[in-house]
Order: structure tokens, then sequence, then C-alpha cells
């Protein structure tokens, strides 16, 4: 299992992906899961509101501190980022090497601003400025959420040397404006005389979420027509958006950071922003369960894997360079897909607002468990 793991992982690496892993947990941390990934070829661990919910709720692990901390006459929301700062603090110390040998490239842990904040720039940056202050490693993403409001956040972060991952990205669109706010941060940075080497920024796309939503309405509009062929041609449309759309994404990518474009960024030293493909578990039982993966395998990408989808990649995944793989199918079949009347943009428009409000449900659910442990 663990030759496995090492050449299915590392030979990702080899190929221009650096695989992350979506989960943390105090017991991770604590039973060597976590410095086991990392020896195996994980380079980053990603988190969100969902994450910490999960590993507060399901363990007592964090129980003694919350009580230290209440008696202390701390508030529910200062214990809050207590507890989630110190698990992000130790994993990114135990992913400093990672972050020295690449050169600021990858060994980077994230944690989201409070998803309250989603649409409020300044409240973002406010508590961007003050998570990545308390933590204080250099290693430490902030995820900002990739609503219009994040393009004034994303700037001043990156302008101010605080590394941001940008989540909830869906859309072409999504994407397009979050990169050229990362440009212009870069370049307010230059301007003002600071190095622009040692901040990074990677650009979160929701992958399975698009084919749920797609394949769903799919369903719906053959379920309404007696034709035989336009059944059929429904069926041969299901599980073929999300992964369309990420490659047009990733097109998009390599035009706004080409050669051309960035040249005098990478003089400076600058990192380009890099996709990062979130949400890859399978959510359809008829899908590969390494699907997402797979098909998603190109040069300056992140892929973060759940725990499930890493067991399973290291068991029967396929490594080959793919994200680039026939692009103009990747063009018909959203083109295919707006003809029988889905309007894929504003689908992602709602996946976004969709998302942001799981978030919130689950740190509402968080804070909820914080109370009843603090008594």
């Amino acid at each position: 299992m663990e030759t496995a793991a090492v050449n299915k992982l590392k030979k990702l690496y080899q190929f221009g992906q650096s695989p992350w892993y979506d989960n943390i947990d105090r017991r991770l941390i604590q039973n060597g899961e976590l410095s086991s990934l990392f020896s195996s070829g994980i380079m980053g661990v990603t988190s969100n509101p969902t994450i910490f919910e999960k590993a507060i709720q399901s363990s007592a692990v964090y129980d003694e501190k919350i009580k230290k901390l209440k008696d202390s006459g701390l508030s529910l929301e200062v214990i809050y980022d207590e507890v989630t700062a110190d698990d992000v603090r130790d994993v990114a110390d135990m992913l400093a090497l990672v972050y020295q040998r690449t050169k600021g490239v990858d060994g980077y842990v994230s944690i989201e601003v409070l998803p309250t904040y989603a649409h409020d720039a300044l409240r973002t940056i406010e508590y961007a400025r003050h998570i990545f202050k308390k933590i204080g490693r250099p290693n430490v993403m902030v995820k900002v959420p990739g609503t219009a409001a994040s393009v004034e956040a994303v700037r001043t972060l990156i302008r101010e040397g605080i590394n941001v991952n940008v989540t909830l990205l869906f859309s072409v669109g999504h994407y397009e404006r979050v990169a050229c706010a990362y440009l212009e941060g870069l370049k307010e940075r230059m301007t003002i005389g600071s190095d622009i080497h040692s901040v990074a920024s990677v650009a979160s796309v929701f992958i399975s979420r698009i084919d749920t939503k797609v394949d769903h309405l799919l369903d719906v509009f053959a379920n309404r027509t007696d034709i035989f062929d336009e059944k059929q041609k429904m069926a041969a449309l299901k599980g073929k958006a999300a992964i369309a759309n990420a490659r047009l994404i990733y097109k998009r990518f390599r035009e706004i950071f080409s050669e051309r474009n960035f040249s005098e960024y990478k003089v400076k030293g600058g990192h380009f922003q890099r996709p990062l493909w979130a949400s890859t578990s399978t959510k359809n039982p008829v899908y590969s369960d390494v699907v997402y993966v797979e098909n998603l395998i190109g040069p300056y990408t992140v892929n973060t894997m759940p725990p499930s989808t890493v067991s399973a990649f290291i068991d029967h995944g396929h490594v080959a360079l793919s994200i680039e793989k026939d692009i103009a199918q990747a063009v018909e079949d959203l083109k295919a897909v707006e003809v029988v009347g889905i309007n894929l943009d504003t689908f992602c428009e709602e996946a976004q607002r969709e998302g942001l409000a799981a978030f919130q449900l689950s740190f509402e659910s968080m804070m909820n468990a914080l109370k009843e442990k603090v008594g």
C-alpha cells in the first residue's frame, strides 16, 4: 500500500500536478496519519467549515482545550479561532520542509474566512489579516469565497503579502475575475516596492457539483419526452459538463498566465495562481470514483482530494496527462448542454450560492457544538 501511494501520488507531481488533502483533524495530527500522507506525496492541506464541524463534533480530542478556553472567559468566536488556528499551525509546521523545498509553490494549509463575510470585502480582509497573523506561518493560505466582493479582497490581501485560496469558483467567469484580481494584487505589490516571490494563490474550482446539477436537469428533461432519440441525447450528455468546464477554465488559465502576459511578474519571482480542482469526490456511484482526478491531470494544477478519493486513487487510479485532452470536444459538450436548455452560467451562480449556504450552515452547527461543549 505504501509503495502504491508513493508511486501514484508522486507520479502526479511528476506530471505537474500537486496532490493536496482535503481534510484536517487533530486526531490525524496525533496518530501520524497526516505524516504518512506527506511522506507518500501529499503536498498540501485544505479545510473548510464543514471539515472543522465534523472534526469537532465527532471527537472528544478538542474538549479539554475548549474547556480551558471557556474557563478563561473567551467568547465562542475566539474559541473557534484558537482551536482551528492550532490545527492549521501544527499542520503548517509539518509541511514546512515541502514549502521550503518547492520554494513556496507547495506546502500550504488553507483556512477559510468566516462564511458570514462572503459578500463583505472589508470584513473578509480584516478577518484574513487577523487569522494569518494569528497562525503566524508563511505557508498558510486564507480561503476567500470567490464572490463579486472577492475581487477587492484578493487584490488587497495579495498586495499585503497574504496568501489566498480563492474558493467556490464554478464558471470561467468566476475564474477570470479572481485571476485578474491576483495579477492586480501582484502589480500593486511591486509598485510599493515589496517582493512578490513570497506570496502565492490558488483558484479553487469546484467540479462534481456541476455534474450533479446538470445531470439532474438532464434527467428531468428526459422524463418529459417520449422521443427515444431525445432521451438518448440527454443520457449521452450526463457526466460531461464538469470535466469540460474545468478544461476550459484551464485553457483560460494558460492564456492569462502565458509568457506574454506574465513575464513581468515571472522575472520578479512571481508564482502562477494555479487552478485547484476541488470537490473531486464522485457523487454519482455510476461514475468512476477517480473520474475527477484522472481527467484533470496537467501542469501547474492542484487536486485537493478527500480521504475516500485519495484511497481510491492510490488503489486503482491511472496517471496520464489529460487536462488538455480534446479541448474541442469540451467546447462541443458544453454547447450541447446549452442547446438542450441548460444555462451553465446560471447553474454556476446557483452552485456558488448553495456552496456558501452549506458552509454557513456548517459554521452555525459547529458553533452550536462548541456551545454545548462549553456547557
